[in-house]
């Protein structure tokens, strides 16, 4: 089987080493080429013919936002995964690149204590993302079969209850800041209930990413969560990186926050899984979303959920950028309806009370 050939991006030596000998350590990976700066990864591009590119966000010349558009023009199936610092700047940055078409990102060791620390905490982010998106992109370069173009609703389980759905749960990991801008920008009108979030992203980005979503054209408005703050309808409420995010039941009524510092869960803080897992302790009659994301985060969650009769739907497999999370969902028969993206506001609309959310 050949060699996924790597085209490492970095204006410093350092790093361009460090990420190199990540690289290297998998048998299955080889350096097909540096370079320092964006320009010259430009030209190396077309010489080496990389089966994926790892790309420094802030460097000299040409930074990694700009030399991204240029690649994009030319390789706009090319998983590129972005390096940067764990600082606003990075994140701001980081953000900026995801919009304009990086494949994910990974957060430079700058806090390891030495090598070997630094060595395996980029390993442990960065190698499994390669393996995933290049074997996504590999699989889109084929012409999709019948089966996989069709989109069908799941079996959907019996129903417990009956009871009109107040709290909308959202989970979502990789490609999820895009896929939150278009859910978000396609809501035309406030939700009836709360609408709780986990996105998988360090403490800054997340940050970020709520001023940006609450600024989007939508009717959704968004904030990262508080602890102890209430859970008010036609507001979204998205987990501070770092932190895990709960649901509880408020004594009077409705819900309110809870941030835990608990051990992270599928190797996330914040976790689905603990997300779900609370509002189905809460006794909430749950709408879960589970969207485009690596790894099975929310699956357990979900059997939780399902247990209390929640409707449980989740992002299709063309329109993820993997299909890690909605797509393990899938599988355990657990998903009600599996729709494209652009769908999913109408599908989650439809399942909503009518009556209008309450003026906060």
């Amino acid at each position: 089987m050949p060699k996924l050939r790597a085209l490492v991006v970095d204006d410093a030596a350092v790093m361009r080493r460090l990420v190199s000998e990540v690289l290297q350590r998998d048998p299955q990976i080889e350096i097909a080429g540096t370079a320092s700066n964006g320009r010259l990864a430009l030209q190396r591009l077309e010489q080496v013919n990389p089966d994926f590119v790892t790309l420094d966000v802030e460097m000299p010349e040409l930074d990694g936002l700009q030399t991204l558009r240029a690649l994009r023009r030319t390789h706009p199936r090319l998983p590129v995964i972005m390096l940067s610092m764990l600082t606003m700047r990075g994140a701001v940055a980081t953000l900026d690149a995801l919009a304009a078409g990086a494949t994910d990102y990974v957060t430079k060791p700058g806090t390891a204590a030495n090598l070997d620390e630094a060595i395996q905490r980029l390993s442990q982010e960065l190698l499994p993302k390669v393996h995933a998106h290049c074997a996504v992109a590999a699989t889109r370069s084929a012409p999709l079969s019948p089966e996989r173009v069709v989109r069908r609703p799941a079996p959907a389980p019996a129903r417990s209850g009956g009871r009109e759905v107040d709290l909308v749960c959202l989970a979502t990991s990789t490609g999820g800041p895009n896929a939150l801008t278009v859910l978000f920008d396609r809501l035309t009108a406030p939700p009836s209930v709360p609408v709780v979030i986990v996105q998988h992203m360090p403490p800054m980005f997340t940050g970020l990413l709520a001023e940006r979503l609450d600024a989007r054209p939508g009717a959704l408005r968004c904030h990262e969560a508080q602890d102890g703050e209430p859970l008010l309808a036609g507001q979204a409420y998205l987990a501070p990186g770092g932190r895990h995010l709960t649901v509880e039941r408020a004594a009077a009524g409705g819900y309110f926050a809870r941030l835990t510092d608990s051990p992270p869960e599928n190797s996330c803080r914040p976790a689905a899984d603990v997300l779900f897992r609370s509002a189905a302790q809460a006794g909430a009659s749950t709408l879960a979303v589970v969207m485009t994301g690596m790894g099975e985060d929310g699956l357990r969650g979900c059997q939780h959920l399902r247990e209390t009769g929640a409707t449980i739907l989740v992002q299709d497999e063309a329109s993820s950028v993997v299909w890690g999370m909605p797509g393990a969902v899938a599988r355990a028969g657990l998903a009600d309806l599996v729709v494209p993206l652009d769908a999913l506001p109408v599908e989650i609309v439809k399942r909503l009370p009518l009556h209008e959310p309450a003026t906060p």
